[in-house]
This record gives C-alpha cells, sequence and structure tokens, in this order.
C-alpha cells in the first residue's frame, strides 16, 4: 500500500506545484493577468449588442480588489495543498488512520481550487460577466481543466484503497 499512498502525495504534491506556478505567475507577469481579470469584469469584449452589459464592473478599484482575491485563493489553494503534501508525506508508513487524517487538506484544496476556479471563473466570469461571448478573453475552457484535475486528484486520493488489509483465508 506504499506504492498508493506515495502516488497520492505526488498528486497533491503536483497539485501544489500547478497552484504555486498560477499564483506565482499572476503576481508576477501582474500586467498580463490584469488585462484578463480587466477585460471579463468591465464586458468590453462580448457581443456588441449584448443586453448583459449592465452587469459589467467599471471601477479599475473594484476591478483591482477582485484581481487580489483571486490571487489571495489561489495563494491559499496552494498552502491548502502544500499542507496536505507535507502531512501525508510525513505519515506515509503510519496507520491508516493517521494517513486519512493526512488527507483533510487535500478536502481544504480541492474545495478552494472548486471555488475559484468553478464558482469564480465558470459561474461569476463565465455567465455572470458572460465570459463565454469573448473571443478573447474567455478563460471557461482553462478553468474547466483545472477544477476537473482538482476533483479527479481529490476524488483518486480520499479512495479508501491505501490503508492496512486484513487477509481472508
Amino acid at each position: 500500500m506504499i506504492a498508493v499512498r506515495v502516488s497520492k502525495i505526488i498528486m497533491t504534491a503536483g497539485l501544489t506545484f500547478f497552484c504555486f506556478l498560477v499564483t506565482f505567475g499572476n503576481l508576477t507577469d501582474y500586467g498580463s493577468n490584469w488585462q484578463f481579470v480587466h477585460h471579463v469584469l468591465a464586458m468590453d469584449t462580448i457581443f456588441p449588442d449584448s443586453t448583459l452589459k449592465w452587469r459589467a464592473i467599471r471601477s479599475e478599484e473594484v476591478q483591482r480588489t477582485a484581481y487580489a482575491l483571486i490571487i489571495l485563493a489561489e495563494g491559499l489553494t496552494c498552502l491548502a495543498f502544500a499542507i496536505a503534501t507535507l502531512l501525508m508525506a510525513r505519515r506515509v508508513t503510519a496507520s491508516k488512520s493517521a494517513f486519512q487524517r493526512a488527507k483533510s487538506f487535500t478536502a481544504v484544496g480541492v474545495t478552494l481550487g472548486f471555488v475559484v476556479w468553478f464558482i469564480g471563473f465558470m459561474a461569476v466570469g463565465g455567465e455572470w460577466f458572460a465570459m463565454w461571448q469573448s473571443d478573447t478573453w474567455n478563460g471557461q475552457e482553462g478553468a474547466f481543466r483545472f477544477y476537473m484535475t482538482m476533483l479527479a486528484a481529490g476524488i483518486y486520493i480520499f479512495l479508501d484503497n491505501d490503508g492496512e488489509r486484513t487477509q481472508h483465508l
């Protein structure tokens, strides 16, 4: 069962690395990624005759606050996965119940990731701000890949297949 546990630790570490790269990219390439948030919230690249434009946020202060909250949430997602990775690694040879408890921060990470990429990008960005109408600033495909990967990894990580087994004769 050690190989299964190690695979779960590697997957959690991979999610940590991904979220780190996203957060790091938003901080170090702030301007490029800021343009994405700005245009989605301003709704200035959706269909010209869209009746949804009343939802637009044109205040740069509010847009920058939203962007800061996105970066913070991505960073917290990274932190949750990092804690989960460390806890699981420390308990890789521990009892089944100890290893199960070590997985708890994975649930936090998956939940935060779902909030960011499904609720934030798909629901709020995609539907409320009609990001789907923009040929230029549509991040729905990427967001879908991100949250589905997190959900799939989370399901595998929480499978009850990494503990002690009793042999039956």
